[in-house]
C-alpha cells in the first residue's frame, strides 16, 4: 500500500511541526493529532535517524524539523517511516527480482513499473511546503 498510517501520521505531525515555535514532544502532538503514543513515537524517532527531525533530550525536549518544509520531499519522508520506498504494488522494479518468479508470464509488470515510476518522480517533487500551502 502507498500511504500507511505510519506515512499519513508522519505527514500530519511535519505539519504541525513545521508551525511550531519550539520543539514539541511526542506526548504532546500525539494528543493534538489523537495519535498512540507509542507509535508516533516510533515514527519520529525514524524521521530523527533520517535527517528530517531534530530531536531534543530532556524536560524541555521534542522534536522540530531540521530542515526547510521546502527540503523534505514526501518521497523521503515515507521511505523513512516506512524503511524502504513506498510501492503500490508488489511488482519488483526489476522483472528478475519478481516475487513471484513468474515474471516472463507477467504481462502487466512493464505497466505497473511505468506507474511506480511516474509516483516515485512525484513523490520526490512534492515537498512538505507545497503540502502547507
Amino acid at each position: 500500500m502507498l500511504i500507511t498510517r505510519a506515512s499519513e501520521y508522519a505527514i500530519l505531525s511535519l505539519i504541525v511541526l513545521s508551525k511550531a515555535t519550539s520543539p514539541m514532544d511526542s506526548e504532546t502532538l500525539s494528543n493534538q493529532l489523537s495519535i498512540p503514543k507509542s507509535f508516533l513515537a516510533k515514527i519520529l524517532q525514524s524521521l530523527a535517524k533520517k535527517g528530517i527531525l531534530k530531536s531534543f533530550k530532556g524536560v524541555n525536549g521534542g522534536f522540530t524539523l531540521l530542515k526547510d518544509p521546502k527540503d523534505i520531499s514526501m518521497l523521503s519522508v515515507m521511505s523513512a517511516v516506512e524503511g524502504k520506498a513506498p510501492a503500490v504494488f508488489d511488482c519488483s522494479p526489476s522483472q528478475k527480482d519478481c516475487p513471484s518468479d513468474r515474471a516472463e508470464l507477467c504481462s502487466i509488470w512493464p505497466f505497473l513499473n511505468k506507474l511506480q515510476g511516474k509516483i516515485d518522480d512525484f513523490l520526490a517533487e512534492l515537498s512538505l511546503d507545497d503540502i502547507l500551502e
